[in-house]
């Protein structure tokens, strides 16, 4: 028999464990292929203007890099501790370590290049489409056309040897390292041996539910105005970080075992197969795996969150232009005003005119404010400038003369200040003031944020109140033009000719000129790159982790399948074994899941605000089709375990 047949009849042998890394392998290299294309896409050069395409990607394909390395190197690590055996018997029957090691390597060269080369081909198959994608969620109008970049299979090709150069220096130092003996306990000794649990456990265990309830509560309160200074905040900040990180830890060191340990003690020692299949070996496997899981369960909580929160702002995007301007277009000059127009008029584009008049006041809203964030300098509420507007220029808004409404305000505002609805708030004129009752708040806007200071609300008061502001206004706080003119096209067919003339006459580059419609390309575009960036790493993780976890469980399935032969023997049927295994992979693969769900859902309702309008639809989404592609690796665990169940007897 010699070293080739070997090295053929083990790749046969071992071809069924390795294909989710081949698969995890294949996914990677084809989407960093895919990745670094788009960097020296000829199509990418008319999206480098608006949305920085090169500079993100090339970004994106140093971290994807980051993540696929640690995932071959860790499973690496799997995988040559379960051949261990393997490799002791080798050396059993006279061959030395050299020719182990060239084993080992032909076998990793033929699997990793092999789908490397696979992975190439999939990445160029699917770069057009991932080019498309890219161009749709961030509304680049521009021909996504195939090309194959010599340059990034060169990039490609390099980064992935260096991986596994790196692979190989892994596989021969641990067989240089290992006697014949040690190889034949690899395997039995990477677990902690089921063991009495300590005092010290179970206070490390309630320590690590303590703490990441800790870091919840004190997210809830990140800007509720408990934190009114940006060292206050940041402290805040790095208090939340660690103690959710050091808590998620602890958790899965000291909190599952004890959790289980307290429901195995309720049974009063009566465990069914189900409990000894499930609860008992969860509570001292994930204790030994602590360390591997807290990364796993941070990462997805990040993930999750980034692609939350980019989704919120690609989502809200229309509501929030409507939230800043208004109507389609806002134009502050007279000049360009009667140039739009006319424009417009030679085009035929019929149109509806909005005109406000709007004055800077400075007000005393401190009866009404109840937190402010100090970000230089001490916030005075009582001396703050706010636009006015009056009642008779907004249909459908009738105030009373000592009555005051505000609008336009923003979620961002509300959190930080906290503006009560009702109230008492003076307008302060250089020669007079007026006492207003606040009667309300009001999110819809009527002037575009040009007019709002720092994003405070747009006041409407009584028309009465508002020529006498006109008659004392001080000079010193107005804008460049105290009219608002608002534009909005009737027929949505035309809009995007509207815009175009909009842009083409110059008139959106001078101040207090916007279009709606240039809000929202821009921030799709902008949220939309994000999006597109954190989905698919997100995606890369989730699959490496998922992979991660999937080969833990084929660790602990070969290490338990003696146990399952005997409870065959004993006349236990694969469906009896199979429900206990079933509640344990829910386990396993279920309490880093809901943990990187609650992370994730804490630290996006913490900051929202910032990013848009609506929370909810745009996070389950996102949770909810994390959840979905996570729990394939769950059922791919099943699966394993049912055919270990078959084979056991």
């Amino acid at each position: 028999m010699n070293i080739n047949y070997l090295i053929y009849r083990n790749l046969k042998k071992n071809i069924k464990n390795y294909y989710l890394y081949v698969f995890a392998l294949i996914f990677s290299v084809g989407l960093y292929f895919a990745f670094v294309t788009l960097q020296y896409d000829p199509a990418m050069d008319e999206a480098k203007g608006s949305i920085k395409g090169a500079a993100a990607l090339g970004a994106a394909s140093v971290l994807l890099v980051a993540i696929v390395a640690i995932f071959l190197l860790y499973a690496n690590t799997i995988f040559i501790k379960r051949r261990s055996k393997e490799i002791g018997l080798f050396q059993l029957i006279g061959l030395t370590k050299g020719k182990i090691f060239r084993i080992l390597s032909a076998e990793n060269l033929i699997l990793y290049f092999g789908s490397m080369v696979i992975g190439i081909f999939a990445g160029f198959a699917a770069s057009r489409l991932i080019l498309m994608i890219l161009f749709k969620v961030t509304g680049v109008d521009t021909e996504a056309a195939l090309s194959f970049s010599t340059e990034a299979l060169i990039q490609t090709v390099i980064v992935f040897a260096v991986i596994y150069v790196l692979i190989m220096i892994m596989n021969y130092t641990f067989i240089k390292r290992q006697s014949i003996l040690s190889l034949f306990r690899a395997v039995s000794t990477t677990e902690n041996q089921i063991k009495k649990m300590s005092f010290a456990e179970m206070l490390f265990g309630l320590l690590g539910i303590g703490l990441i309830l800790l870091g919840y509560y004190v997210s809830t309160k990140l800007f509720s105005g408990d934190f009114t200074t940006m060292n206050e905040l940041f402290i805040a900040m790095i208090l939340i970080l660690g103690a959710v990180i050091i808590g998620t830890y602890l958790f899965y060191k000291g909190s599952v075992s004890f959790i289980f340990n307290a429901i195995r003690k309720s049974k009063g020692g009566y465990l069914s197969l189900n409990n000894v299949l499930s609860l008992s070996s969860i509570m001292f496997r994930m204790k030994s795996n602590a360390l591997l899981l807290t990364i796993i369960t941070t990462v997805s909580a990040l993930a999750i969150g980034l692609l939350s929160l980019s989704y919120i702002s690609y989502y809200s995007a229309e509501k929030s232009a409507e939230q800043s301007v208004p109507n389609h277009f806002a134009v502050g000059d007279q000049k360009d005003l009667a140039a739009f127009t006319q424009a417009l008029t030679d085009e035929d584009i019929e149109f509806k005119k909005t005109e406000r008049d709007v004055i800077q006041v400075n007000a005393d809203l401190s009866d009404i404010i109840g937190a402010s964030l100090e970000v230089s300098g001490q916030v005075d509420s009582s001396s703050m400038i706010i636009p006015v507007i009056s009642d008779a220029s907004v249909k459908g808004k009738d105030v009373s003369p000592g009555e005051t409404l505000f609008t336009g305000y923003s979620d961002a505002i509300q959190q930080f200040m906290a503006i009560q609805t009702t109230g008492e708030i003076e307008l302060i004129s250089p020669k007079q003031s007026f006492k207003q009752k606040l009667i309300g708040l009001d999110k819809e806007a009527y002037v575009s944020y040009y007019y709002a200071s720092g994003g405070l609300p747009t006041a409407i008061v009584d028309q009465t109140v508002f020529d006498q502001l006109v008659q004392d206004l001080d000079p010193k706080i107005q804008k460049i033009t105290n009219v608002y003119h608002g534009i909005d096209i009737v027929d949505p067919i035309a809009m995007d000719q509207a815009n175009q003339i909009f842009k083409d006459l110059g008139i959106s580059e001078r101040t207090g000129n916007l279009s709606q419609a240039e809000m929202i390309f821009n921030q799709k575009s902008n949220m939309g790159l994000m999006m597109f960036i954190v989905g698919f790493l997100g995606l890369t993780f989730l699959i490496t982790s998922g992979c991660i976890l999937y080969f833990k469980q084929m660790e602990e399935g070969e290490e338990e399948k003696p146990n399952y032969t005997i409870l065959r023997k004993l006349g236990f049927t694969q469906g009896n074994l199979l429900t206990g295994i079933q509640i344990k992979q829910l386990f396993n693969f279920g309490i880093p899941l809901v943990v990187g769900l609650s992370h994730s859902y804490f630290a996006v309702k913490s900051g929202w605000f910032f990013f848009g309008t609506e929370l909810w639809l745009p996070m389950v989404m996102v949770m909810l089709l994390y959840t979905a592609l996570y729990s394939i690796f769950g059922l791919l665990s099943v699966m394993f375990y049912k055919r270990v169940i078959k084979e056991a007897l």
